[in-house]
């Protein structure tokens, strides 16, 4: 994008538009010829100082632009060369903005051995003797001094609903949808404490893909407790057939009885004679 000042004749503006030159002479000695290229535009920066533009020619910049800015105090003193740098262009390849580190750790990046201790004003911990309306919270304020030194505030029990409501075992997953029972009324459900007891549980089905996992009370698994299958046979059995002519005949002599070999003797007598 070319940008143009709107310039009156011996102004101080139009003495700053015509310094193409002195700023490629600029930009060249800054950073070499072969990396200046074609004047691309000129924008105001104020009253007595404008920026050139020329295509850059740097490797692993394209897109990018030399700035070179120039001033002129007044119509009767020479135009100045304030400073030359690399700027992106609407079309540069730049780096994402910048995010400090501790809000670059996602879900899933802590590995053993690695501390990550919280912020000290995280919103999601409170003090544990704070009345809170949630009795689970309420059990442990007596353990002030002895036991757990935080405890999640309403804010964080929230933001944890939330999180767990949108997750993998949630009531809008595809496991959900396909399943035939919801989680509140399986058996292996393990309800949580507190206010969030209502909508939220473990599972307990070693089987299930969320065992020992938080479970909204509206997911749902085909393991469920009360799923019932009608089951006619344990092993498949097919029908038998038989095909004759796949079978091989072979004749079989009929044994001689003891009557049989009786008769065969009589009736050779009764030929001699």
């Amino acid at each position: 994008m070319t940008l143009l000042l709107t310039l009156d004749d011996g102004s101080v503006e139009r003495a700053l538009a015509e310094a193409v030159g002195l700023a490629r002479e600029a930009a060249v000695e800054e950073a070499g010829a072969e990396q200046v290229g074609a004047h691309v535009g000129v924008s105001r920066e104020d009253a007595v100082s404008a920026s050139h533009l020329f295509e850059a020619h740097v490797p692993g910049y394209r897109g990018w632009r030399w700035s070179v800015t120039v001033a002129n105090a007044g119509p009767d003193t020479p135009v100045t060369v304030s400073e030359v740098v690399l700027v992106p262009g609407p079309d540069a390849l730049i780096a994402p903005q910048w995010v400090p580190w501790e809000r670059r750790v996602r879900a899933g990046d802590l590995g053993v051995g690695d501390i990550l201790p919280p912020d000290k004003d995280d919103p999601r911990l409170v003090p544990a003797y704070l009345q809170s309306d949630d009795p689970a919270v309420e059990e442990v304020a007596h353990e002030a001094g002895l036991g757990r030194v935080h405890v999640m505030s309403r804010f964080g029990r929230e933001e944890a609903a939330t999180r767990w409501h949108r997750g993998e075992f949630g009531p809008r997953s595809d496991m959900a949808r396909s399943a035939p029972a919801h989680c509140g009324t399986c058996g292996f459900y393990l309800p949580l404490a507190g206010s969030l007891r209502a909508a939220f549980g473990v599972c307990g089905n070693e089987i299930a893909p969320a065992d020992g996992t938080v479970v909204h009370a509206e997911y749902g698994c085909g393991a469920h407790s009360e799923v019932e299958v009608e089951v006619t046979s344990s092993v498949p059995v097919a029908e038998l057939v038989y095909d004759d002519s796949l079978l091989d005949m072979e004749p079989v002599e009929e044994p001689k009885t003891e009557t049989g070999a009786t008769a065969d003797a009589e009736t050779a007598s009764e030929s001699a004679e």
